[in-house]
């Protein structure tokens, strides 16, 4: 079979090849590029006679697919796949696997880093040293003893919720199912209103989906605290971020931390949130880390020999 990684995916070339020569040993070509393709018409030659086409987080539409006539299995390293055009995939038989689980523990871990940035006012303080300023009327709160409202208990929700415990967080959740295993936890489940309307802190980590797009809407924007910190590290359209900057430069909410947007860094100069204030914008950059690429590449590489196993893992219902 024909194997290409048509990205890269966030490690050196010499762990790409580690991989790509178990794959030449076992009789299949394999081809790595090293650089993001600039059209989607390089996009096709790349893809072009490959049986497994290996992605990262950047769009693989449905024309690509469409002119694939051989492809048979895309490997994603990523946990969502709302980039990858889905319904022609489903229409063509095509399999998807993801890397689902990689970057647990480093999207968690900036949740909670957001949460810390706001409440303590770190930007802000930041900017004051740098002005030859004082800690006067900068102190800010602390997350012990604040409601915490998870919004999707799947794995990375999850993990940031123990993360809030062990900061002496209570933690509340809204999740279309409910589970003993959550509530052993200690966390509580509730109506998705309570969740807004308790929380002083609301993480967001939900996929995003035809059910979950614009999910976040203006109406429940307005339910939340006026000071809550509101945290997304999930998907930039499950939220109106018009209404989510209205609500923070009209001081209806307090404070927003957001690492992605209804596009993909750069943003576009008169984006809303580019011009909200108080609020801590980073460009998607939650799942990244040193230790969750390695993480990826070995799961997107095992996703690829497990499917030339006949035992293929990580399979996404399409």
């Amino acid at each position: 079979m024909k194997i290409a990684l048509l990205e890269p995916i966030g490690v050196t070339r010499e762990i790409v090849e580690s991989y790509g020569e178990r794959l030449r040993e076992m009789g299949h070509e394999f081809c790595y590029y090293d650089t993001l393709w600039e059209n989607t018409e390089e996009l096709k030659k790349r893809s072009e006679g490959c049986d497994i086409a290996m992605i990262a987080n950047h769009p693989y539409p449905q024309e690509v697919i469409e002119a694939s006539d051989k492809l048979k299995m895309i490997s994603v390293a990523f946990t969502g796949i709302d980039h990858v055009g889905t319904a022609c995939c489903k229409e063509k038989d095509i399999m998807i696997c993801n890397a689902a689980g990689y970057s647990n523990q480093t999207v968690a871990e900036l949740i909670i880093g957001f949460a810390v940035d706001a409440l303590r006012n770190v930007v802000k303080a930041d900017a004051v040293v740098r002005q030859q300023g004082t800690s006067a009327g900068i102190g800010g709160r602390e997350i012990c003893g604040r409601t915490v409202g998870i919004i999707g208990l799947g794995q990375i929700g999850t993990m940031a919720a123990r993360l809030f415990q062990a900061f002496g967080a209570r933690v509340i959740a809204y999740n279309r199912s409910q589970s003993e295993e959550k509530k052993d936890l200690g966390i509580t489940y509730c109506s998705l209103d309570e969740v807004l309307e308790q929380s002083d802190i609301i993480s967001l980590n939900l996929p995003l989906n035809n059910e979950t797009r614009g999910f976040i809407s203006r109406e429940k924007i307005a339910k939340m605290k006026p000071d809550a910190v509101f945290i997304n590290c999930a998907r930039g359209p499950i939220v109106d971020n018009k209404a989510l900057a209205d609500a923070l430069n009209e001081d209806r909410l307090g404070f927003a931390c957001i690492d992605v947007f209804d596009c993909e860094p750069p943003i576009p100069e008169d984006y809303p949130l580019l011009h909200a204030k108080n609020t801590v914008l980073t460009p998607h950059q939650a799942f990244i880390s040193e230790e969750s690429m390695k993480r990826r590449a070995e799961i997107v590489f095992r996703n690829v020999f497990s499917y030339l196993e006949g035992a293929p893992q990580n399979v996404c219902k399409l």
